[in-house]
């Protein structure tokens, strides 16, 4: 309940935020709407629209990332390390940023039986990595350093940032061309003239829910490219064997729970797909990853 409280109540805040933004640029720019004074649909009105809803509520997420996290996930932020497991773990991702020439990140342990970590965070210098106690208490440290690694190298490579992006331009098409296609059906379907029917809203929605499908399917695919990515990152930090060792470690865990919202695509492990729903994964299946760290060269 209280992940679907947050969420709501973030989701207000971003649009709210985002309309009033949207609000200043149409008056600074003296772009009216969407809709020019006889009718007709005003490409650089809804053009306007769909970048700055597209692209703010990316990187609003992106920049609320780690704020997010901590309040969703529970995640306690080790300041001061109070046990010989915090203490190796700070050591480890000390060690592994250094490796990868990154700056320190904030470290932190969720309480969840699940074996997952994830990484996030708006850039490389402001970043959080994550474990779950579960990970921690059934892993050997061996493989709890394979999982840091490969978390380090979804901030070294700048996954978030890019997925960030990628989602923005993916969201600014489907807003553009819902409301495209909504104009269409409604001037020529509904015959509306001048202010734009209920068939334009129903349009816009079903043909937003149809391309955010679309859209979901090409973000995953990207999502799935980094994580074989990561993996290699992980094997060059910390040696393949440790690796291999983390994922066949996954394998034997029964399906793990769902981490929320954006923090899916950045967990150790995700959800397990079967048919077409592996198009919607934001992990590659545990076997095809270690069979592509067996091929390593």
């Amino acid at each position: 309940m209280k992940r679907i409280l947050l969420f709501l109540a973030t989701n207000i805040a971003v649009m709210v935020v985002l309309s009033i933004v949207l609000s200043i640029i149409m008056a600074v720019t003296g772009i009216n709407g969407i809709q020019t004074p006889d009718g007709n649909i005003n490409l650089y009105g809804v053009l306007l629209l769909a970048a700055v809803f597209g692209f703010g509520g990316s990187f609003i997420s992106l920049w609320m990332s780690k704020w997010m996290a901590k309040m969703s996930m529970g995640v306690q932020v080790i300041d001061q390390p109070r046990s010989q497991s915090e203490v190796w773990l700070v050591e480890t991702v000390k060690r592994l940023s250094s490796q990868a020439g990154l700056p320190m990140p904030e470290v932190g342990i969720f309480d969840s039986p699940q074996m997952n970590a994830f990484a996030t965070g708006p850039t490389k210098r402001n970043s959080l990595v994550a474990v779950s106690t579960g990970l921690l208490h059934n892993m050997s440290r061996d493989e709890v350093e394979a999982v840091l690694a490969h978390e380090i190298s979804h901030i070294a490579n700048g996954d978030m940032v890019t997925l960030t992006l990628i989602q923005g331009v993916i969201n600014t098409f489907v807003i553009f061309i819902a409301r495209i296609v909504g104009h269409l059906v409604d001037r020529m379907v509904f015959k509306s003239e001048n202010e734009y029917g209920p068939g334009y809203y129903i349009t816009v929605i079903v043909t937003e829910l149809f391309l955010a499908i679309l859209a979901s399917i090409i973000v995953m695919w990207f999502s799935r490219q980094r994580e074989f990515r990561a993996d290699a990152g992980a094997a060059r930090l910390v040696g393949r064997g440790k690796m291999i060792a983390a994922l066949k470690r996954l394998q034997a865990e029964y399906e793990p729970e769902e981490l929320p919202g954006q923090l899916a695509a950045f967990g150790i492990n995700g959800k397990i797909g079967r048919g077409l729903s592996q198009l919607f994964m934001s992990h590659p299946p545990l076997e095809e990853r270690i069979a592509a760290l067996e091929g390593m060269r």
